[in-house]
């Protein structure tokens, strides 16, 4: 399994309610494939650097994983998918990177 970041950019008036079920349903997707979140951190409110879709700003959380490349990829398309999410990116974390 490999380590992934997943950065998603949420609706600003998103909730905490909106917040756990995203991350509910990446905990899902993970799951049923061998693969966890090991951590969530969420960044906050904060100004986007471009407009996306007439927005100016998001909520963006961090997600913290180890899953094998197949669960990323149907999380990859999960996401796209998701209303809720305005973006995402998934990377992959190298080995030597400290985490902080």
């Amino acid at each position: 399994m490999r380590k992934y970041e997943i950065m998603l950019i949420l609706p600003a008036d998103a909730d905490e309610g909106v917040v756990a079920g995203v991350t509910d349903r990446i905990r899902q997707t993970l799951a049923e494939r061998g693969g966890e979140i090991v951590g969530t951190t969420p960044w906050g409110r904060r100004r986007l650097a471009y407009p996306i879709g007439h927005r100016s700003e998001g909520f963006y959380l961090i997600v913290d994983g180890m899953a094998d490349p197949a669960a990323v990829k149907e999380l990859d398309r999960v996401l796209s998918l998701a209303d809720d999410v305005v973006r995402f990116k998934v990377v992959v974390r190298s080995a030597d990177r400290k985490t902080a």
